[in-house]
């Protein structure tokens, strides 16, 4: 097994979002390396670990054995938290996208860095990035590459995809370039940065389990419970804020200015900051990956 090293983001941030202390039990529903349950654990709390990444559960279990039975490895997917951990708990912690390791890694699919298989999945099971290709019609993979990143020739990439059928990402970087006009290249990114971020959320059904996780929130945490989630794309910050301002009793954004209403619904949690929380300057020099990082927490007030 190749070493599963990646480095937490946020990671005092995170921790003091959740309050961990000895009797608390936190699930982290997005183990990785072990970063943040690591943090956890040393001051005192009980951490269930999810991933649906064999390779990650392995190399955290591993890392994370001098804490003995305060560490319980849960293989499943993070959307499903409720069901794979007993509850109610004290805490939530999601670090959603991908690590740094599954990118690394050319057999996983993930970079058009390196030549690879195009698989993109994480964990064993499913279908690849490019048996979803096949699958999918031209229109709907379009819309895939516009819904999840924002591909403005989604419908050229679709079609140089559907007919080249990739099945390494190399072959996957060369159909972006052959469907993007090369004035459209943007400057600062990969020209296929976008389209790789969508298959990889389509094929992870990244949106969905967040969307199941974010749910599950109100039953999941006891009162005084605290949910932390990190995101680093702004499909999932999106859902995440206006998740959090509906448990909060927020109007949601979309409210006409100017109508007298303040609260949609009883607020049963309140809001542990009044912005996002991102990366200091020196964590961004360190890390660039922190960059795009937001963090944002409620707590169960009744």
């Amino acid at each position: 097994m190749s070493a599963f090293v990646h480095q937490t983001v946020l990671l005092a941030e995170t921790v003091a979002l959740l309050e961990p202390s000895e009797g608390r039990v936190i699930i982290d529903g997005t183990l990785g390396g072990g970063g943040h349950t690591e943090a956890l654990l040393q001051r005192g709390a009980r951490v269930f670990g999810i991933d649906r990444d064999p390779r990650a559960l392995e190399a955290a279990s591993a890392r994370l054995a001098p804490f003995g039975d305060r560490f319980t490895p849960v293989r499943g997917e993070f959307g499903d938290a409720a069901s794979l951990v007993p509850g109610p708990v004290d805490g939530f912690l999601l670090d959603l996208g991908v690590s740094s390791p599954q990118l690394d890694v050319a057999e996983r699919g993930f970079s058009f860095m390196n030549d690879g298989p195009l698989d993109m999945r994480m964990s064993d099971d499913g279908e690849t990035a490019a048996e979803l290709i096949a699958r999918l019609p031209e229109n709907e993979l379009a819309d895939v590459l516009y819904q999840y990143a924002d591909e403005r020739h989604s419908r050229g990439v679709a079609r140089e995809l559907k007919a080249r059928k990739p099945q390494t990402t190399r072959e996957a970087v060369d159909a972006v370039k052959a469907g993007v006009p090369r004035k459209a290249w943007p400057k600062d990114i990969n020209v296929a940065t976008r389209t790789f971020q969508a298959l990889r959320i389509a094929v992870n059904r990244e949106l969905e389990q967040l969307e199941n996780a974010l749910a599950s929130i109100p039953a999941l945490l006891k009162v005084g419970g605290r949910a932390a989630i990190i995101s680093f794309h702004s499909l999932e910050d999106r859902a995440v804020k206006h998740s959090f301002r509906a448990l909060c009793g927020e109007a949601p954004d979309d409210t006409p200015k100017g109508l007298p209403i303040t609260r949609v619904q009883r607020a049963d949690f309140k809001a542990l900051s009044r912005k996002p929380i991102v990366a200091s300057e020196a964590e961004a020099e360190t890390n660039p990956r922190s960059r795009s990082a937001k963090l944002r927490g409620v707590e169960k007030i009744s």
